[in-house]
């Protein structure tokens, strides 16, 4: 059972689900920092939202941490590199709220354009002020978005709805993507001089924040009116309400704020601006999403299977063709570390079949993080293995063909000078694992937890010599493979044992005449 510590609602569903799997929920809301520090210890899991702030003095009092979930897109108070470096997974929920994202944009969008909350006002403090809160209507006018990734995305489908014209600015996306969207794409200067309204779906960080500053707001056409429901801090907020007062821009409508929660603010004052606290994934719907989302994430972490919203993984997206293959990637790496008796090396592997080109990454991680973990490195996860293999100078790559003459899909590992491949295989209803190679040795055995690979003289009564010894020692052997080398005139066993072979038997047979080498190999 796992303690998950959580700092901040979130939904009672996502707890519930955490709770049905086993772990200890514990919701400690309204934590000062100090009090973090103190309650963070020998929590296996933190949830937070967006006022927690998981420094590096977090995580490191976070000894025990292994996944920190942050219940919503944004990651500004999370150091990822700081949880990288201790092997902390970091997970997001980022589909969780993209549509309520998207309809506060279009909502706030609408109401600067129609001055709708200062007409509220007015009208419930007694004045029917008809002609001061004139707007604009939305039709033809050009709508610049900023980040044309999921929710800017979103917004643009639906702006384009409203009869708007859509240019766009995202140096990731394609011309191809964003024509068949509907949306022209330009660089951020032509943008910015052709856009009535511009709406703003990044991310902050170092290069997107301030990105709207005093200088780059006078590159905007007169009159233009800005829309940030992202992250504050991409649009400087004193700039803003500078070029707001000069009449350059006509008014703007903010949901993010470069410090929140805040009363305060330039934009505050100007009565064409339209703020709202933070509220894009503010729904019934949005909040239930990310709570059973950050739940599941969690849940994953904690059970140490991959998890798709890991923001520390370097993996990629894992496909259905691929996900399957995932522990017989592990174990392939895992049983050539045996071979290389706990001394890695340089790490190549390489895919044929209907494997190769689908989106690999996650399984050569997977070698990676089982070649590590069988040389004796402690707390090897998804997030750390390679900066492990880089701080000891190890690399590792991988190989695609889709050439495999003999199997659908098979997965070789290659390290020092060594090599191992493995497949699966349909028996029936069951997908059973299978290990057909050892050094070039053609073998086919189940693997199971212990295993001992014996190169020996391919010569009779070696087989016995082996078995003898083990039998001796009170080892029963599951299963056995043997695959001969008529050219080097040796050959290889393969054996699966019930229990582990002690050290004492393994170091006898390795001085037993017409045995060149024997391997241990525990796959657990």
């Amino acid at each position: 059972m796992a303690r998950v510590l959580v700092t901040e609602e979130i939904a009672e569903s996502g707890l519930q689900e955490l709770r049905n799997a086993g772990h200890e929920v514990d919701v400690r809301l309204g934590l000062s920092p100090a009090e973090l520090l103190d309650v963070v210890k020998g929590a296996h899991a933190l949830i937070i939202r967006s006022a927690t702030q998981v420094d590096a003095a977090t995580l490191e009092a976070g000894s025990d941490l292994i996944v920190v979930g942050r219940a919503g897109i944004g990651l500004d108070n999370v150091d990822v590199a700081k949880a990288t470096d201790l092997g902390v997974m970091v997970v997001n929920a980022p589909q969780s709220n993209i549509l309520s994202a998207a309809e506060q944009a279009m909502a706030l969008l609408l109401a600067q354009a129609r001055n709708v909350p200062q007409a509220h006002a007015a009208l419930k403090n007694g004045k029917w002020e008809r002609s001061k809160w004139e707007g604009v209507e939305l039709y033809g006018k050009t709508l610049g978005v900023i980040g044309l990734g999921k929710i800017g995305a979103l917004v643009a489908q639906r702006a384009l709805a409203f009869g708007m014209h859509l240019v766009a600015y995202d140096p990731y996306i394609s011309e191809e993507r964003a024509r068949h969207m509907g949306v022209e794409l330009m660089d951020l200067d032509s943008l910015l001089g052709q856009s009535d309204f511009i709406t703003i779906h990044l991310p902050k960080t170092k290069e997107t924040a301030d990105l709207l500053n005093a200088d780059s707001l006078k590159k905007t056409k007169v009159g233009v009116r800005i829309i940030n429901a992202a992250r504050g801090g991409i649009v400087n907020e004193a700039d803003l309400a500078a070029a707001i007062r000069s009449g350059h821009v006509q008014g703007a409508a903010l949901d993010v704020f470069a410090k929140e929660p805040t009363t305060e603010s330039p934009l505050f004052e100007l009565p064409s601006v339209v703020v709202v606290p933070h509220l894009g994934a503010s729904t019934t719907e949005a909040q239930d999403k990310a709570g059973v989302t950050i739940a599941e994430q969690v849940q994953l972490a904690l059970s140490g299977d991959f998890v798709p919203f890991a923001v520390n993984v370097a993996a990629g997206e894992v496909s259905n063709v691929v996900r399957p293959f995932m522990g017989l990637a592990e174990l392939l790496g895992r049983f050539i570390g045996g071979l290389l008796d706990g001394e890695p090396a340089d790490l190549e592997v390489i895919y044929q079949g209907e494997l190769a080109g689908a989106g690999t990454k996650i399984l050569t991680l997977c070698a990676l993080k089982g070649l590590l973990s069988s040389a004796g490195f402690e707390g090897v996860s998804f997030v750390n293995a390679p900066q492990l293999a880089k701080d000891h100078n190890l690399s590792w790559g991988e190989v695609s063909t889709v050439e495999s003459p003999e199997y659908v899909n098979l997965i070789t590992v290659r390290s020092g000078d060594h090599a191992v491949s493995g497949t699966l295989m349909t028996m029936g209803t069951r997908v059973e694992t299978r290990i057909i190679s050892v050094d070039g040795h053609s073998v086919e055995i189940p693997p199971t937890a212990s295993m001992l690979v014996v190169r020996n003289d391919d010569r009779p009564g070696m087989i016995g010599v082996v078995g003898v010894a083990l039998g001796e020692a009170n080892i029963s052997i599951a299963s056995m493979a043997v695959g001969p080398d008529p050219a080097s005139k040796t050959a290889l066993m393969v054996l699966s044992t019930t229990t582990p072979t002690p050290a004492k038997v393994i170091e006898a047979l390795r001085e037993t005449n017409g045995i060149e080498d024997i391997h241990l190999i525990t796959l657990r």
